[in-house]
């Protein structure tokens, strides 16, 4: 498969609430770290066929493995939360009721020994497909002083996990090391050739930008897969030449400070997308992919 594709991709067009509405259950809002739908279809519709399996080793709440059935692909997923776990089943069994054609199975575990887990998908993926944590912690809901007219910022729906082996609780060097792992991992279920799709950004601690993007090519690169692309998805929308901002109460708090000091903060409105493909072996033989027997909800508990 030839992929032709753009630099810069407008998935941003509809708020991440508006995107699920009706395709999804509605406890799923509760996720703090959810992949924008548009960015996983899109994803999806680019580097697979249909009936391949796609494959996310942090699948939350199924994100990745609802937009991959309702395109007619089968989908595997493994999640570290069993709370995270049952509610992408719930929307797996939604997905299907609404008519997805393809499979999915979602496996509670933790993704380090993700060979461990999927034994029988060892190099059938045509795609992996997934996000690092940015933390224990994201910004979450909130309502800021204008939204209520009350002092203070509430925020809810905020927190991964409580679990402290969970790795969004991490520090940096160590949630590398983790999500390296991971990607390994990831490496023996993809078929020679497949692709591995990492949505990512920088985000900022105290105000330095960490760069998580740049951190995560290297670990893919360690683990074996070859860079293909970069590509920007915007969490912004478009309209009629003017960006639609939805970034986020917290972000733009950041920024103000920033400049209050004399820096040129800006708020971050895109993740990027890196694409990178396991090598092909010499003399490879053609792998099957999957044959979709998998069932929806399925939830054994995985080796942690």
């Amino acid at each position: 498969m030839v992929e032709v594709t753009t630099s810069v991709w407008a998935t941003g067009q509809q708020p991440s609430r508006v995107q699920r509405k009706g395709r999804y259950v509605p406890e799923s809002m509760r996720h703090p770290g959810k992949m924008l739908p548009s960015i996983a279809a899109r994803v999806i519709e680019t580097y697979t066929g249909p009936g391949e399996l796609v494959v996310d080793p942090m699948c939350g709440i199924g994100t990745t493995l609802v937009e991959a059935a309702h395109l007619g692909r089968h989908a595997a997923g493994v999640e570290y939360e069993e709370r995270w776990a049952r509610l992408a089943v719930a929307n797996l069994s939604h997905a299907k009721k609404r008519g997805a054609s393809g499979f999915g199975r979602v496996v509670a575990g933790d993704s380090r020994h993700i060979a461990r887990l999927l034994p029988d998908l060892v190099g059938r993926a045509a795609l992996v497909l997934t996000s690092p944590p940015y933390g224990a912690a994201t910004h979450g809901h909130i309502r800021s002083t204008r939204d209520t007219g009350e002092p203070g910022v509430r925020k809810w729906n905020q927190r991964y996990s409580a679990d402290r082996a969970n790795l969004a609780h991490q520090r940096l060097p160590q949630l590398l090391e983790g999500f390296g792992r991971i990607l390994a991992g990831c490496v023996g279920l993809l078929r020679q050739g497949g692709v591995a799709a990492i949505t990512v950004r920088p985000y900022r601690v105290r105000g330095e930008l960490i760069d998580l993007p740049g951190h995560v090519h290297h670990l893919a690169e360690e683990a074996g897969l070859v860079f293909v692309d970069r590509i920007v998805c915007l969490l912004c929308g478009l309209d009629d030449g003017h960006l639609l901002n939805r970034t986020s109460f917290f972000q733009l708090h950041e920024a103000r400070k920033g400049w209050a000091r004399g820096l040129p903060i800006h708020a971050i409105a895109h993740e990027d997308l890196l694409v990178l493909r396991k090598p092909p072996a010499a003399s490879a033989e053609p792998l099957v992919s999957s044959d979709g027997r998998t069932e929806v909800g399925t939830l054994p508990r995985g080796d942690q």
